[in-house]
């Protein structure tokens, strides 16, 4: 792996965890999927102008137009849109870990559903990934935290699971901040509809929720969606989730700095497990397996 794809990973993987702590802030002062809605619709126009002003153009090809369906359904309306609702009564820490849980689903998905060999070591880093969850959520739930939030987060990890597995369509044939665009805008309409039938537009209007909107539309929303991309087309799904190795770490080290929840040892003890698991598991889907004698 390049240098410029390692410093592409490490920025994607800090963007993408401190987007909790930002989601956090926003469903404090403002409902949910409306402040969803309202972010993907101003991340859709900052990306497509972006686009055009580069001289791409909505030309896409079949598997691209696929990829933008797929991962704007999945990745930002269902995965964002529970994360969001899940944070009304979750922590920040909490969220991130358990969507940093991605690339665990990503491989148990292709070892049981697709039927790819997954070496020992994999297996192993399975066992230890979802073993760290374990030890977190019980925790958590002993601590209070709410069962619905919590399930809504998982299920939002299945849904961000269904949409890597589609992204590497979208990845390549070029126009690359188009398909961003698109894909906010495929996100803002399955928002949109939800929130103006079950939601209150009331918003507390305060300078916190300002600058956390600006930065998730620019920074979570537009930034780190188009190095993903970038980074998938340059270095391949597989290697590219490495680096959600960093997430549990990062997640929980930014809503601690920035909104000052606590940190326990079970916290501590299952974000170092979930990595381990998770680099495990990486590491040996990049070695070659041997073919069954």
């Amino acid at each position: 792996m390049d240098i410029k794809a390692m410093l592409m990973g490490l920025a994607f993987a800090a963007m993408w965890s401190s987007a909790f702590t930002s989601a956090r802030v926003i469903v404090e002062f403002a409902p949910p999927l409306t402040a969803l809605a309202a972010r993907f619709l101003a991340s859709g126009i900052v990306a497509v102008g972006i686009a055009l002003i580069m001289g791409q153009r909505m030309r896409l090809t079949r598997n691209q137009w696929r990829g933008v369906i797929i991962f704007g359904v999945c990745q930002n309306a269902l995965y964002l849109g529970m994360n969001f609702i899940a944070m009304q009564t979750v922590e920040a820490s909490l969220a991130s870990i358990m969507a940093s849980t991605m690339p665990l689903l990503v491989a148990f998905a292709g070892w049981v559903v697709f039927g790819r060999r997954l070496p020992m070591m994999g297996v192993a880093g399975l066992l230890a990934g979802f073993a760290g969850v374990a030890i977190i959520m019980s925790a958590r739930l002993s601590s209070g935290s709410d069962p619905y939030g919590i399930m809504l987060c998982a299920l939002a990890a299945v849904s961000i699971t269904v949409a890597t597995l589609s992204v590497a369509g979208a990845a390549s044939g070029g126009n690359l901040m188009m398909i961003v665009g698109l894909q906010m805008f495929v996100g803002f309409i399955c928002c949109a509809v939800p929130a103006a039938l079950m939601e209150t537009p009331v918003v507390d209007m305060n300078w916190r929720l300002i600058v956390a909107f600006v930065y998730t539309v620019l920074v979570p929303g537009v930034l780190a969606t188009l190095v993903w991309f970038a980074l998938v087309g340059r270095i391949g799904a597989v290697k590219a989730s490495t680096f959600h190795f960093l997430n549990p770490f990062l997640g929980v080290l930014i809503a601690a700095i920035l909104l000052g929840e606590q940190i326990g040892l079970a916290d501590v003890l299952g974000v170092a497990v979930i990595a381990a698991g998770i680099l495990a598991v990486q590491v040996s889907k990049q070695r070659p397996v041997p073919p069954p004698v």
